[in-house]
């Protein structure tokens, strides 16, 4: 099937396989190779991408389906000489070890900040509630690291929140 998507910027259009992941043509197709394959479960976010701006486990999202959507990788979140503010504080806070899991943790945390309203720890609901280490935790709760780097992960999101 010929689908048309715009991935990083760039209009990219690509005949694909209807059983193809999203995961599979950036990798494998688009030589993007940020985004990896951890599990092929959506359990371990390691493949975590934007789609239209929200965040999304890539190995389950079907390419045919992004047909005229907006995908951004972690390539597509800072430019080398100029690093999204994120990028910039993972390097700070040490916030990788391996290295793995950085790309999916990256476009987690970039998705979570544009993403307002409680998360299952907010007492309050109705509220809009600061992110505090407690609150990033849970919400990048889908991005596992071998390594434990969370003390750092978590430092890192707090220094470019809101």
């Amino acid at each position: 099937m010929d689908i048309t998507l715009m991935v990083n910027g760039v209009s990219r259009a690509v005949t694909v396989d209807p059983r193809m992941s999203l995961l599979d043509l950036l990798r494998e197709r688009l030589a993007l190779i940020g985004a990896k394959k951890g599990c092929d479960h959506g359990q371990c976010g390691a493949c975590t991408v934007l789609i239209d701006g929200r965040r999304a486990n890539s190995c389950l999202a079907l390419a045919v389906a992004m047909d005229g959507r907006e995908i951004t990788t972690v390539e597509g979140l800072g430019h080398e000489d100029e690093l999204h503010p994120l990028q910039t504080a993972f390097m700070e806070h040490d916030a990788f070890q391996c290295g793995y899991c950085t790309p999916g943790q990256l476009c987690s945390a970039a998705g979570m900040l544009g993403e307002p309203g409680p998360s299952a720890i907010t007492g309050d609901m109705a509220a809009d509630p600061d992110l505090t280490p407690e609150e990033i935790r849970e919400r990048m709760s889908g991005n596992l690291c071998r390594c434990g780097a969370y003390v750092n992960i978590v430092s890192a999101i707090a220094e470019v929140a809101p």
